[in-house]
């Protein structure tokens, strides 16, 4: 098990997941960088407020493998980030009311088009808005994964959507006791 985790880190790093900055700001205003969250385990996670079903879905398991960890006194705590693919729409307003819906500790962040897109880029996530309907309305079709960023900034794992909470929960234990 030990080598087959030793394995995978070193394919996530050959794969520079994460590995640049991004500037953002997040829903009070205030710029957020990738230094921001050094220090600290993260689970980020890339979606946009108008997702009808499966960015809901996601943001519930991320805040409820969160709230798993946080029951374990012993060990550090974990920082859940959501990253709009949707800036035209998702505006620090749009997250703040989304956002409230979620763990109380997720952060949003947003940015202009080439910020998104860059930090989108920098995960390997797919981004591709759709057709506007008759109402203007549009959905955006993206990459569906969670990534868990270690204290260092580095791509550590990423969870598709057959993993439960409790998964992710287990999963990100075992890369802290590793670390």
């Amino acid at each position: 098990e030990r080598q087959r985790r030793s394995r995978r880190l070193r394919d996530l790093r050959a794969l520079a997941l994460g590995q640049g900055d991004f500037e953002l700001r997040d829903a009070a205003g205030a710029a957020r960088g990738k230094a921001d969250f050094l220090g600290r385990w993260v689970l980020l996670y890339f979606g946009f407020t108008h997702c009808p079903d499966v960015c809901p879905e996601e943001l519930e398991k991320l805040g409820r493998a969160v709230e798993l960890l946080e029951r374990d006194p012993a060990l550090p705590p974990v920082q859940p980030l959501f990253v709009t693919v949707d800036p035209e729409r998702d505006d620090a307003a749009a997250l703040a009311r989304y956002l409230r819906d979620f763990h109380p500790r997720l952060v949003g962040l947003t940015g202009t088009p080439e910020q998104v897109r860059a930090a989108a880029g920098a995960f390997r996530v797919y981004v591709s808005a759709g057709p506007r309907d008759a109402d203007g309305d549009y959905v955006v079709d993206h990459s569906v994964l969670t990534f868990l960023v270690d204290p260092d900034g580095l791509c550590r794992d990423c969870y598709g959507r057959s993993r439960t909470a409790e998964e992710l929960a287990s999963s990100v234990r075992a890369h802290m006791d590793a670390y």
